[in-house]
């Protein structure tokens, strides 16, 4: 297990630490700086601004250096052509890793966020950042958007995706992009905050046999809200604004899928120990 540098440390997490006003702040902060303009165009001087901003004023629920530098490093290694983040929130892995898939040759990256406020401020920092020719910002709930960008031709496969959104909504829109065969043999995934604060039937799901998958597949009965095993303080993060959540239903995924799956240790900004799952779809069984 690594060791935290303490130095780097975001401020720690409030009751309430996000939705609050302190996003578009977070613009203001940057924008009002006297380097604004040695910031515009360069992704890593945008992400300097972002972690210094969380580490003086107010924490931020972003991905981090550290977690960061794990999907970083995978996407050096598949060089995706097609990228997809779930939960952009405000842009900080957006741009961390649209500036990665850019390096590595790939030519889009999606990011999925459905509060038209956090889109707005990814949009604005993606623009200062210089990345929008890679990035795109799409706006709704993540399992509409991937229809949508399916049915449209705009997204045909999925290379990698990183999955950082609502936590229950996981394994739904896994299961979804695999019936979409946008999720297919060759695809990677990188799933945050599967420690804290944890998703066990996102784990479940991914770590299970293809046998295994089946058999759950006869049993189960279609979702359409939160598995009872997550807490409701994370069933329920986004209901001020959303409401009752509803998950994408009558979704079969596809249970044939071969998965190879692994957690790699790390910590959240702040420090607290979390990991990221990473999964490879090696094969598919007949």
């Amino acid at each position: 297990m690594p060791q935290f540098d303490e130095k780097k440390a975001y401020s720690q997490q409030e009751e309430v630490f996000f939705d609050d006003g302190r996003e578009i702040e977070l613009l203001h902060y940057i924008y009002a700086r006297q380097d604004i303009e040695e910031i515009r165009n360069s992704p890593s001087r945008v992400l300097q601004a972002i972690d210094e901003y969380a580490r003086t004023k107010k924490y931020l629920m972003n991905v981090g250096e550290d977690k960061g530098r794990i999907v970083a490093d995978l996407i050096a290694e598949v060089r995706p052509q097609t990228m997809v983040e779930l939960g952009g929130y405000i842009g900080y892995s957006c741009i961390l890793f649209g500036d990665a898939v850019r390096k590595a040759g790939g030519k889009r990256y999606f990011s999925l966020e459905r509060n038209p406020e956090f889109g707005a401020v990814i949009s604005s920092l993606v623009d200062l950042a210089g990345l929008g020719d890679v990035v795109k910002v799409v706006v709704g709930s993540s399992d509409v958007s991937i229809k949508r960008l399916h049915s449209s031709g705009t997204l045909e496969h999925i290379d990698l995706m990183f999955l950082d959104h609502y936590k229950p909504a996981y394994k739904t829109d896994l299961k979804l992009c695999e019936e979409l065969k946008l999720v297919t043999k060759g695809s990677v995934l990188a799933a945050d905050n599967v420690i804290k604060p944890g998703n066990p039937p996102y784990l479940e799901y991914v770590r299970s046999s293809v046998a295994e998958k089946r058999a759950a597949l006869e049993k189960e009965n279609q979702e359409d809200g939160p598995d009872t095993r997550f807490a409701d303080k994370t069933a329920k993060q986004y209901a001020k604004r959303q409401g009752e959540e509803r998950l994408a239903g009558n979704v079969k995924g596809n249970p044939n899928l071969v998965y190879q799956s692994e957690l790699v240790h790390s910590f959240e900004p702040t420090g607290v120990p979390d990991g990221v799952e990473i999964t490879r779809c090696v094969g598919e069984e007949s």
